[in-house]
This record gives structure tokens, sequence and C-alpha cells, in this order.
């Protein structure tokens, strides 16, 4: 699992490894992420990206998969 911008400052680094016993959805991978990193809570929103592409609360997260933890970006 890897953090970008603010989730990696809450998080406490770049990257994690998380050992996946079952295929889990990405929303149950959210509620997961909840326990492991409490901080995470306090951003309102952010995506999951699933191998390298935005992914949707019902798609299947597999052990060998590389996930990504984005916060909203702002431009100027």
């Amino acid at each position: 699992m890897l953090f970008f911008g603010i989730s990696r400052d809450i998080a406490g680094k770049n990257e994690e490894y998380l050992e996946v016993d079952n295929d889990l959805s990405v929303k149950e991978f959210r509620q997961r992420l909840k326990g492991l990193f409490p901080g995470l809570n306090e951003m309102e929103t952010y995506a999951v990206a699933v191998n390298e592409a935005y992914a949707e609360e019902g798609q299947i997260i597999s052990g060998h998969d590389t996930i990504a933890i984005i916060p909203p970006v702002s431009g100027g």
C-alpha cells in the first residue's frame, strides 16, 4: 500500500505492506484502514487506486494488488 500527500503524513510512512488473506472490496479495505491508521478518518475524502487505476467501492482487492491512498488534490 502506498501513501501520497497528507495521507503519507498521517500514516507516518510512504508505504506499508498489508497481507490480505481473502479478497476484500474497496469498501471493506477502507474499514480495515480505519483500525490500522485512525488518523485517516480525519480526511473528509480520499481515493483508493488499485494497480494504478482509481477504484470504485465494490471493486475487489486481491493479495497481489498494489493499493494507493490518494487524498484530494487542489490546483491553481
